[in-house]
């Protein structure tokens, strides 16, 4: 009798027009299988829930947290915000930075609108060096792009950061871009941060890349208002074991509480941010967790690890085949799996939703990506020989990179901690390059063998030149590659040429 009625009431839903949402179970719409038996069985339930919270804020949070180690790092290094950091020798293993590059003399630095609108004057392009690199807020969206390809074209500019809800205490934000201001959007937090990749130009040198990092200049808008400008300061990192990589033990959790407590909560952020309080972070009190909340904490983290590195390792996720015929793989290379946020300037958004865990994916390894994904590099990433096996750093490989390689300034090879996604401490070479070739022993047909393996001893006698160490001083030693391209030769290159799989030739 209880399922005739049932069903006559649906049948009356029907004919009055009303909607009802049916979900076949397989059981009787009302069984509840003895959840109240079976929720005696959870002794431990807010321990488990705290677990939960930490996991989903760890993923949420990655990005933010990337930003925010900048920052922390550049005070352990003696700077600050408004600090210019710069080097005048491509990074090496004494740096921690995400899957930076060994060939660039970076400038990087943050600041923060919290004490009102911020200014960051960007030098022109030079006979010797141009920039290429953005700003990214402090969720690590991409907001503006500099120099020739960016918003000032290469003539310079000065990038005016307005905090949310500016007052106009200062005019208008179209006043202040009649004065020659170039308004940076996407402000939606106070801290901000940049990274600029100098092209060196006409023979130029990475010390002149750090001669032109001191171009920048760093002051609030109230000072240039005022006509009373403090000098920027500089930080020359080169010789600093600088270290802005996020790690996945309690400084995870804290750097998102600085995350929370340096920058407003956003609307979008509400829901996530109530849950942060099971782990002891809530907006303006101090972070003092309990044992308890810690060691939640710390299971819930080791989880959104697990999370995003399964998911980097997984076909077809974060990365994916490149070379693909008819469904099959031709080639073991991946490309980065962004799909249209690349086209979308990196939101992580649509219309219908935060693509969190997108995001999360590929914050776990990148950082500074560009609003404008342009064809000045091209990476692809290495996780398997040629057998489809996982790179590790016990076994000797060998790359064999072709003389005709389609990239018009150099390609380079570097190896990445698969824990860390960082270089590997505590090694003289990180990785191999063009810029290596008058070093290294070449073919017969102008292509070159680069050998990886954690011990000389395993490179064929010559070829010491050509090797570069899978070995970490410190660091677990699976690894990966990404190989760039710096200038493809065109947007098609890979449609007609394609990077030899890695060999596992250990004996």
């Amino acid at each position: 009798m209880k399922k005739l009625l049932t069903l006559t009431a649906f049948a009356a839903s029907i004919v009055s027009g009303a909607s009802m949402a049916v979900t076949p179970t397989g059981d009787d719409f009302n069984d509840t299988g003895d959840i109240l038996a079976r929720s005696k069985q959870h002794t431990n339930i807010e321990y488990e829930v705290m677990v939960q919270r930490a996991t989903q804020a760890a993923i949420y949070y990655m990005p933010a947290v990337a930003q925010v180690d900048f920052i922390k790092a550049t005070k352990r290094a003696g700077g600050d915000y408004d600090t210019v950091n710069f080097v005048t020798r491509p990074f090496g293993s004494e740096k921690g930075f995400l899957t930076a590059n060994d060939t660039t003399a970076y400038a990087w630095g943050s600041i923060s609108t919290k004490q009102g609108a911020m200014v960051v004057e960007v030098p022109p392009m030079s006979d010797k060096i141009d920039y290429f690199g953005s700003f990214i807020s402090a969720w690590h969206v991409p907001m503006i792009d500099v120099g020739s390809k960016g918003a000032d074209e290469g003539e310079g500019g000065k990038y005016l950061f307005l905090p949310p809800n500016y007052d106009g205490k200062h005019g208008t934000a179209a006043e202040l871009e009649v004065q020659g201001y170039i308004i940076v959007p996407g402000m939606d937090g106070h801290d901000a941060s940049y990274s600029f990749r100098p092209t060196l130009l006409n023979g130029a040198s990475h010390a002149d890349a750090g001669e032109h990092a001191k171009g920048i200049k760093v002051y609030s808008l109230k000072e240039a208002v005022e006509g009373d400008i403090e000098p920027t300061e500089y930080l020359d990192a080169t010789d600093l074991s600088y270290d802005c990589l996020p790690y996945y033990n309690m400084t995870f959790i804290e750097d998102i509480n600085d995350v929370v407590q340096n920058n407003p909560v956003r609307e979008k952020d509400r829901a996530i941010y109530s849950t942060l309080q099971s782990i002891g972070i809530k907006k303006d009190e101090a972070f003092n967790p309990t044992p308890i909340q810690k060691k939640a904490a710390l299971e819930g983290l080791e989880l959104a690890y697990a999370y995003m590195q399964n998911k980097f390792t997984t076909e077809g996720e974060t990365v994916a085949p490149l070379w693909v015929k008819d469904g099959e793989k031709l080639s073991e290379w991946s490309f980065w799996n962004f799909g249209p946020q690349a086209q979308m300037g990196f939101p992580f958004e649509d219309s219908e939703e935060i693509l969190i865990d997108k995001r999360a994916a590929t914050y776990f390894y990148v950082t500074f990506l560009p609003s404008k994904l342009g064809g000045a590099t091209f990476y692809l990433t290495g996780l398997r020989d040629s057998d489809g096996n996982m790179l590790n750093g016990e076994d000797t490989y060998k790359l064999n990179v072709p003389a005709d390689v389609p990239a018009k300034d150099f390609w380079s090879a570097i190896v990445y901690n698969m824990e860390t996604k960082n270089f590997n401490r505590g090694v003289d070479r990180v990785g191999a390059s063009t810029k290596d070739l008058d070093k290294m022993v070449k073919n017969a047909d102008g292509s070159v063998d680069v050998y990886y393996a954690p011990n000389l001893d395993e490179v064929p006698k010559g070829f010491e030149a050509n090797w570069v160490t899978t070995e970490s001083a410190t660091d677990a030693k699976d690894w990966f590659f990404l190989f760039r391209l710096y200038r493809p030769e065109t947007k098609e290159w890979f449609k007609t040429w394609m990077l030899n799989d890695v060999e596992n030739i250990s004996k």
